[in-house]
């Protein structure tokens, strides 16, 4: 994912550790997921709030097609 690619929403996780999972399982398959934590994280730097994912909004497009985003 080039720097100047446009994030997007994908997804939320339930916690940073299901995110991270997901975000192996996608890695796998050549997608790269950035995770953004909710606005807590926890005193060892895990949050059990939710994450959301974002990917690259040119990928989205190419693997859902142009009505993905609308």
């Amino acid at each position: 994912m080039a720097s100047h690619d446009r994030l997007v929403y994908l997804t939320t996780a339930p916690d940073q550790i299901t995110a991270e999972m997901w975000q192996e399982l996608l890695r796998g398959e050549n997608v790269t997921v950035v995770i953004r934590a909710g606005d807590t994280a926890s005193f060892l730097g895990v949050t059990g709030a939710p994450c959301r994912m974002l990917v690259s909004e040119d990928l989205l497009e190419e693997q859902l097609g142009p009505d993905a985003l609308v």
